[in-house]
Parts: structure tokens; sequence; C-alpha cells
């Protein structure tokens, strides 16, 4: 199963939890690997949240997921309009929106921020992602950005050259109030995309890139 450390449910659909501060962190982060596994003939259900979209933003991001998990057998989408930059000063209340995410959501896989993320809101989803699922599999996923703080990356998830192109293709289209941003690049989203490939050593040269705590293999 694209070589992640997720058991393959048996008679139900595979349970996946996305998790994202602001509109386009998801599809940044990790929009390669939910296009690969909504694209395969095994049944998967997303429940996909993001935290902080309002306005055109919102718009944005309720178009795009829908965009992203087209495929999906079932999807939930949520979007919340808390305050971008000051997710650590309305903890209490973003916390609430996890502990109604906890008896609706039995995940097999999270896909959140890093924890060692150096912008203040995706910690915050972090923190409360590990705080709230904490006997799941976890992957965080990762964000370029100015403050240059990429890691290193212990699980990879090996992306065909047609789903890097829908993803890239999928960015540029659902969030145009983003263009004129100079990160906001086909050429910034490919380099990644071909480092992680290059470090995994994936057989199809491209590659997201995952740190993964804590894992427990089941034999």
């Amino acid at each position: 199963m694209l070589g992640l450390p997720v058991p393959v449910p048996e008679g139900r659909p595979l349970d996946v939890l996305v998790l994202g501060a602001h509109a386009d962190d998801i599809e940044i982060g990790c929009g390669g690997t939910i296009l690969a596994l909504t694209g395969r003939e095994a049944p998967i259900r997303v429940t996909w949240v993001v935290l902080s979209a309002v306005g055109e933003r919102e718009r944005e991001a309720r178009d795009s997921a829908a965009a992203f998990l087209k495929d999906a057998e079932q999807s939930t989408v949520i979007v919340e309009g808390f305050r971008d930059g000051f997710f650590p000063y309305l903890g209490g209340q973003v916390k609430e929106l996890f502990e109604t995410l906890k008896p609706t959501v039995a995940p097999d896989l999270v896909l959140t921020h890093r924890r060692d993320d150096a912008h203040q809101d995706h910690r915050l989803v972090a923190e409360l992602t590990w705080n709230t699922f904490r006997n799941h599999v976890v992957l965080e996923y990762e964000i370029p950005k100015y403050d240059g703080d990429l890691g290193n990356p212990n699980l990879f998830v090996p992306l065909s050259p047609a789903t890097c192109e829908r993803k890239i293709d999928l960015l540029l289209e659902g969030f145009p109030s983003q263009r004129q941003r100079g990160w906001f690049t086909p050429d910034t989203f490919w380099s990644l995309l071909r480092l992680r490939g290059v470090e995994s050593a994936s057989p199809t040269r491209f590659a997201e890139g995952f740190h993964c705590r804590k894992a427990v293999l089941l034999t």
C-alpha cells in the first residue's frame, strides 16, 4: 500500500484524516499522496479538515478539496474560520474542534503538519493531532517556506510523474489568490518532489516526504 505502515482494513474502506492549518497546506504537503491513495481500486474514506479559510480562501479550499477527492469513495470536508497566524492564542477553541473530531473519526492514517514546523499555526495543529489521536498512524508532511525549515523525512511515498503533474495543476488551478506569491510556482513544487525522489531512490524519480515519529510493525 504505497509502502505506508498502515494495515489494510478488511471489509471496509481505508479511513484517512488529513489536517491543514490553512487553505492549500494539505495540497502542498500531501496532495500527491492523497491522489495516489484515492486512485487505487481499494475503497477509501477521507475526512479533510482546513482550520483557517474565509471568504475567497474558503471557496478555494472547498473547491480544491473536491478536486483532490474526486475519486474517493466517501469524503467529508470541514472548513473552519480560525484567524490565520493566531492559532496559539486561540488554542482552546482549536482544541475544541479536535475534541469534536475524536468521537466521529477513527482514522487508519492521519496526515498532518510537522511538529517542528516554523509556522506557529502548523505547530499547534501538529501538537493537537498527537494529543487527540494517540493510538493512530500519524505522518507529518512538510511545507516549503521562507523560513527554510525543511527537515529530513524518514518516510517517502513514490509518486508517478502523472500524479505529480496532476497535483501541481490542481494547486495552480485551485488557488488563484496565491499566484502572486513568489514561491507559489510549479518549479517550487517540482523541485521538492524531485529532491525527495532522490533521497528515497524512488523508482519514479519523484516522492513526497513525511516524518513518522512512531510506528508499530504488526507481525
